[in-house]
C-alpha cells in the first residue's frame, strides 16, 4: 500500500483503529497484568485472532499487530528473550491473516506493524538510546518481512524516543502513524511541550501524528484541539476508556471515589482496580464525534477498549459497521420498552425496579 492510498482514505473520511489489546486480553484471562507481555500470540493464538476479528466486526479499519511490550528489553525482564522473534512474527502473521480474510460483507483491513515505548530510553545515557534504536530496528524489520501495510509507533512519553522511532520507521517507506502519551506533568519527560513534539514529528515526516493511551477523553481533548490547529497532517486520537481528570490527568494515579471497600493489594487503582472509573459507551462516542468535528480522522480507543466501544466510535462518526446489527434496542425491553406487547403493569413499575 502506498502512502497516497492511506492519505486518500483519511482524506475521504474517518479511519478507525482498535488498540488496547493489553487490558482486553488480560481481562479475558490470557495475560498477567502489570507484566503485560503479549505471550498470547504464542500461547493462545486463537484468542488473539478472535479479538482481532471482533474488532474488525466492530468497525476497525486497521488490524494492529499485538507486539506492544514485545520488545527485547521486556523479554529480558521476564527471562524469555529467546522468544522475541517468534512472538513478533506470530503476532504479525495473525494480524495479516485477519486483515486479508474478513467476514463476509466486511472490507479487507490494513495490517500495521507496531513499536512502542521501550521503558529504558534515557536522555542522559547514549548507550540506552543505541539499545532502543536496535530494538526498534529489529521489530520494524520483522514487520516489513511480514508485509505490514503501515507502521504504528505509539505511547511515547519521551519526545526524542518518538523522534528516534520515526527515524527508524521512515527507512521502510511505509506509511507512518505516531502517537505520544504524555504523563501527569502535561509535558514530555524530556521537557518538550506536547504540541511542539507533535509539530516536530510532522516536520520530520510522520503521516499521522497525535495522542494515545494514558489519558481519557476529558484530559486528552484539550491537547487535541491545540494539536489539530497546529498541524497540517492528519491527526490521531485514541484515548483510554477511563474518566481521568484535571487533577489526575492519567490513569496511573487515578483515585477511586466511588465508595470502594476493597482496594487493590498493590495500593493503587492502576491497573487492576480501574473498573469503577470506566467511561460509558456514550462518553466515548461523544469524544469521537467531537474529535471528528475538529477535523481528526484517525480515531480509536486504547487501554480499556473493547469491540462495543470501537463500534461506538465508528457509528458516532457516521460509519455503518457489521456490529451495528446488534446495537442496543431498548424498545423491546421487558420493562422499559415501548412496543405494544410490553405489559402495561411492567412499564409502570420501571421507576421502582
Amino acid at each position: 500500500m502506498s502512502k497516497n492510498k492511506l492519505i486518500t482514505k483519511l482524506n475521504e473520511g474517518p479511519v478507525i483503529c482498535a488498540e488496547g489489546f493489553l487490558f482486553e486480553i488480560e481481562r479475558r484471562g490470557y495475560m498477567s497484568s502489570g507484566q503485560f507481555v503479549p505471550m498470547v500470540s504464542l500461547d493462545h493464538p486463537e484468542v488473539l485472532e478472535n479479538l482481532h476479528k471482533d474488532f474488525q466486526h466492530a468497525g476497525s479499519d486497521i488490524v494492529q499487530a499485538f507486539t506492544y511490550n514485545g520488545h527485547r528489553e521486556k523479554m529480558k525482564v521476564i527471562g524469555k528473550e529467546e522468544l522475541l522473534e517468534p512472538l513478533n512474527r506470530a503476532a504479525l502473521k495473525i494480524a495479516k491473516k485477519v486483515s486479508l480474510n474478513p467476514p463476509k460483507g466486511i472490507a479487507k483491513s490494513l495490517m500495521a506493524g507496531n513499536i512502542s515505548n521501550s521503558n529504558i530510553w534515557n536522555e542522559k545515557d547514549k548507550k540506552s538510546q543505541i539499545e532502543v534504536e536496535k530494538m526498534f530496528s529489529e521489530m520494524i524489520s520483522w514487520a516489513v518481512d511480514e508485509k505490514a501495510d503501515l507502521l504504528i509507533g505509539e505511547t511515547f512519553y519521551y519526545a526524542k524516543e518518538a523522534f528516534k522511532a520515526l527515524d527508524v520507521m521512515k527507512k521502510t517507506n511505509l506509511p507512518i502513524v505516531i502517537t505520544i502519551a504524555p504523563m501527569g506533568e502535561n509535558i514530555m519527560r524530556d521537557g518538550l511541550s506536547i504540541v511542539d513534539t507533535c509539530k516536530e514529528l510532522e516536520q520530520r515526516g510522520a503521516d499521522v501524528v497525535g495522542m494515545n493511551c494514558f489519558r481519557g477523553p476529558e484530559t486528552m481533548m484539550p491537547y487535541l484541539k491545540k494539536i489539530r490547529k497546529s498541524l497540517k497532517c492528519h491527526v490521531a486520537a485514541l484515548p483510554i476508556n477511563f474518566r481521568t481528570t484535571e487533577k489526575n490527568p492519567t490513569f496511573f494515579n487515578l483515585p477511586d471515589n466511588n465508595g470502594c471497600k476493597c482496594g487493590s493489594p498493590h495500593g493503587r487503582t492502576f491497573p487492576t482496580a480501574l473498573d469503577p472509573m470506566q467511561c460509558n459507551r456514550y462518553e466515548i462516542g461523544k469524544f469521537a464525534k467531537e474529535a471528528f468535528n475538529l477535523g481528526i480522522n484517525y480515531l480509536g480507543v486504547c487501554c480499556g477498549a473493547n469491540p462495543m466501544l470501537i463500534r461506538e466510535v465508528a457509528e458516532s462518526v457516521g460509519l455503518k459497521v457489521a456490529a451495528g446489527k446488534y446495537r442496543e434496542d431498548m424498545s423491546s425491553h421487558f420493562m422499559y420498552g415501548t412496543k405494544k406487547r410490553i405489559a402495561k403493569h411492567m412499564r409502570e413499575y420501571g421507576d421502582k425496579a
